[in-house]
């Protein structure tokens, strides 16, 4: 009777620590619990950190993209990286009007596939310290270590931080960064 307890016992640890690790696998996202059985889209809905690019994405007509098979690696600016352009930017890259603009800087951070910040790392490394990653837009982005983290940079020479990595998703993957790169 003692081996059963026990074997049941581990088997509880090993189910605990399974279950552990697949949360710590994909993060909360502003506040928000992110399923890998969900699109990229439906996750980032229910983040409280991202109500700026979930409504830039339904501006740009994007969500039927983006909800799409896939897979993308979207960095995702944040509110926070939002306000920091400057005043009545984002009011006027919603406006129909601007949606070819808005359409661009959106899918400049997109890449094609499922990258991830260890891809990103061996690249780098591959690279002589450097990673670069062709945009849905066109355009390159580039990566490098800073710090203990992953600096990325626009082709005007604007660079942000990679502050989330590893977000996974049905149809690919979100890497939260705390900069809107423009094209």
């Amino acid at each position: 009777m003692p081996s059963i307890r026990l074997t049941l016992l581990a088997g509880a640890i090993a189910i605990a620590t399974v279950s552990g690790a697949a949360i710590a696998a994909n993060p909360m996202v502003g506040g928000a619990a992110m399923y890998p059985t969900k699109t990229i889209v439906d996750n980032a809905v229910n983040s409280k950190d991202h109500t700026t690019l979930v409504a830039a994405v339904k501006a740009a007509d994007l969500v039927g993209t983006l909800s799409g098979p896939g897979p993308f690696t979207v960095f995702a600016p944040t509110n926070a990286a939002f306000a920091k352009l400057p005043a009545g930017t984002v009011d006027t890259l919603v406006k129909p009007e601007n949606k070819a603009m808005l359409t661009g800087i959106l899918t400049y951070h997109v890449v094609p596939g499922r990258i991830t910040a260890q891809m990103i790392a061996a690249n780098a490394r591959a690279h002589h310290g450097t990673a670069t990653y062709a945009t849905v837009q066109g355009e390159n982005l580039t990566f490098s270590r800073s710090g203990t983290g992953w600096m990325i940079m626009d082709g005007k020479g604007h660079h942000g931080m990679i502050t989330i990595a590893n977000v996974m998703q049905s149809n690919g993957v979100i890497l939260v960064i705390d900069t809107v790169m423009m094209p």
